[in-house]
């Protein structure tokens, strides 16, 4: 089981504080509620998905190779695959870049599998891939709920919010909330519609596609415009400045020093400023 695999793997880990001090103002005409994923929602060891933490990625290779089941040199296969999933990426964002997409995602499963069988020299099945994908993951990037994170979710449905989520993700993102509150995306209360994963879209944040596609799923499904939408994210390029060149209000989450991401040089950011601006979750229920 998956989620049994992020539980071993990633055990509790605190928020650093940023010495960011919270902007508590009240939002007004608010209807629905979207959330960052890593280093909003959970505390994530590297600050995001698929980046590399501290440990060396080829020592984290070898030990979910081992996790995984397979057999062989796996020292080597781990100094060799790191280099062969590198260039890859690299590759699949430079087709990516060719197709006229800015911010090119991969699909990690598509990406290991050609990996793997590079480096064993034969397929392998799709359930081993997503095993070995996950376990190197939750090596490279631990992940733990934010505190408050569930309470937060659950209070702002209770009061009537739509809740959605728009996120660089792969395949094992939605597994992190059955993984540590034992229930899916959907009985978390988030509409599986209204959540868009980066994956699936194959283009990242900071592009300019991913908030409108929600946007129009708010639209033909509530009636709610991404004016009456609030997006909290701790990122002011991917966060911030895409949620607001979509239209929608804007809160940066300031709770994790490993994470947060102020982009005080980016030109992009210069001349924006969040709505709003917390250092704990439940702060949320203040500006609503």
């Amino acid at each position: 089981m998956l989620e049994a695999v992020i539980r071993k793997n990633c055990p509790p880990l605190a928020p650093i504080p940023t010495g960011v001090e919270p902007e508590l103002n009240k939002l007004e005409h608010v209807k629905a509620v979207l959330f960052d994923v890593y280093g909003t929602l959970f505390v994530s060891g590297s600050g995001d998905v698929g980046t590399a933490a501290a440990m060396d990625t080829a020592e984290a290779l070898t030990q979910a190779l081992t996790a995984s089941g397979f057999e062989g040199d796996l020292e080597q296969a781990g100094r060799i695959g790191k280099d062969l999933l590198k260039t890859e990426i690299m590759e699949r964002h430079k087709a990516g870049h060719a197709a006229g997409i800015d911010f090119p995602e991969v699909e990690i499963v598509r990406i290991w599998g050609k990996v793997l069988s590079s480096l064993f020299n034969t397929t392998i099945n799709l359930g081993q891939t997503r095993r070995l994908a996950l376990e190197y993951e939750c090596r490279v990037n631990p992940v733990f709920p934010m505190p408050g994170s569930l309470e937060t979710i659950e209070a702002l449905a209770q009061r009537g919010f739509m809740l959605g989520i728009v996120s660089n993700a792969q395949f094992y993102t939605p597994l992190l909330f059955s993984a540590f509150f034992g229930k899916t995306v959907e009985q978390c209360g988030f509409d599986p519609d209204c959540c868009i994963w980066s994956f699936e879209e194959l283009k990242a944040k900071p592009s300019d596609d991913l908030f409108p596609k929600v946007g129009k799923f708010l639209h033909d499904k509530y009636n709610i415009e991404l004016g009456e939408t609030v997006y909290v994210g701790n990122d002011m390029l991917n966060d911030v400045y895409c949620a607001q060149r979509a239209g929608c209000q804007t809160v940066l989450f300031a709770g994790d020093q490993r994470s947060l991401r102020l982009r005080e040089n980016d030109e992009w950011c210069l001349a924006i400023q969040p709505n709003a601006v917390i250092t704990s979750l439940d702060q949320l229920l203040e500006n609503l």
